[in-house]
C-alpha cells in the first residue's frame, strides 16, 4: 500500500492509473476509521481496480466551537485497518497542501448546503463541498463511495457533481450499525457509557417510525410526531432536528409514500450525533 502526502503526487499517480485503464474507486475519509468506513472501501473495491483512501481533517467543514482541534487522528491504525483491506493508495495531505496560503475559493450548494445540518452548522456544508471538489479533482475518481449515515452530505455532493458537470458516480453504501442499533461513527469514542446508553434513543426513535409506516401511516407529520414522543423520552438527548424530507431536495414532505428521509441529530453530554432511516415508495 502506497501513502502518498504530497498533492502533486496524488495526481501523478491518478493520470498514471488512467493511462493503464484502471478505474479508481475513492473513499474520503477524516480517519478514525471504523467498520463503517470498511465497508465503504469494499464497496468500492468490488467496483474498480484501484482503491484511493483519503485520510483529511478538514478544517473548513467545522464551527468555530467545534471539535476541529481534538477531532480524533490515527494515521498509523487506520493505515493498517486499510492495508488489510487491499486498498492502493491513502492520500493524506496536509492542511497547507489543500489550502494554499492565501487561498479563498470554495464551493457551495446554495439551499441544500442551508437545510439540516448545514441550517444547524453554518458553513459545514461549503466546507464539506469545497474540499470534496478537491480532493476529486487530485484524485481524478470514476466512482465515490459515502454513507448514507451522511444522508444530507449525499444529498450536497450529488447536486454539486450534477451541476458543475462533475465525471464521477456517487455510490451511497448503507448506515453500519453495532449490534444494539446505535451507529457506527468517529464521534462515538466521545460518548461516556451512560450517554452511549441515552444516544441509542436515536436508532429507537427511527425504528418507531418504520414500525408505524409499515402499519400503512404516510402523513409525515404524524410520523415525525411518533419520533419526537420517543425521542422526548430521553431527557439526556439535545434534539437539534428531528425532519421528514425529500432525501433528494431535503425539502419537507407531507406524504411519505413517495419515499422520504427520516433524518435526527441530537446531542449526548457534549458529542452531537446524526442517523436517518431511508423509507421507500409505495
Amino acid at each position: 500500500m502506497r501513502i502518498i502526502r504530497d498533492v502533486r503526487e496524488m495526481q501523478v499517480a491518478s493520470r498514471a492509473a488512467k493511462v493503464q485503464r484502471s478505474t479508481i474507486g475513492f473513499v474520503p475519509t477524516m480517519g478514525a476509521l471504523h467498520a463503517g468506513h470498511v465497508s465503504l472501501v469494499q464497496q468500492a473495491r468490488k467496483r474498480t481496480t484501484l482503491v484511493v483512501v483519503s485520510i483529511f481533517v478538514n478544517p473548513l467543514q467545522f464551527g468555530p466551537a467545534e471539535d476541529f482541534g481534538n477531532y480524533p487522528r490515527t494515521l498509523e491504525s487506520d493505515c493498517a485497518k486499510l492495508e488489510a483491506e487491499g486498498v492502493d493508495i491513502v492520500f493524506a495531505p496536509p492542511v497547507e497542501q489543500m489550502y494554499p496560503a492565501g487561498a479563498t475559493t470554495t464551493v457551495n450548494v446554495e439551499g441544500l448546503g442551508e437545510m439540516l445540518d448545514g441550517r444547524s452548522r453554518p458553513g459545514h456544508f461549503k466546507g464539506v463541498s469545497t474540499v470534496v471538489a478537491k480532493l476529486f479533482h487530485i484524485v481524478q475518481p470514476d466512482f465515490a463511495i459515502f454513507g448514507q449515515k451522511d444522508a444530507a452530505q449525499v444529498a450536497v455532493l450529488r447536486r454539486m457533481v450534477r451541476d458543475l458537470n462533475m465525471d464521477v458516480e456517487l455510490i451511497v453504501a448503507p448506515i453500519v450499525r453495532e449490534a444494539d442499533g446505535l451507529a457506527l461513527s468517529s464521534r462515538n469514542a466521545y460518548l461516556t457509557t451512560d450517554e452511549r446508553r441515552q444516544a441509542l434513543v436515536l436508532h429507537r426513535a427511527l425504528e418507531r417510525v418504520a414500525s408505524h409506516r409499515k402499519s400503512g401511516e404516510i402523513s409525515a407529520a404524524n410520523l415525525r410526531k411518533v419520533a419526537l414522543s420517543v425521542l422526548a423520552a430521553e431527557p439526556a438527548a439535545k434534539l437539534d432536528y428531528c425532519e421528514i424530507v425529500d432525501p433528494e431536495t431535503l425539502e419537507a414532505v407531507e406524504d411519505v409514500s413517495h419515499g422520504a428521509l427520516v433524518a435526527v441529530a441530537a446531542s449526548f453530554g457534549k458529542t452531537r450525533l446524526i442517523d436517518n432511516l431511508l423509507i421507500g415508495k409505495g
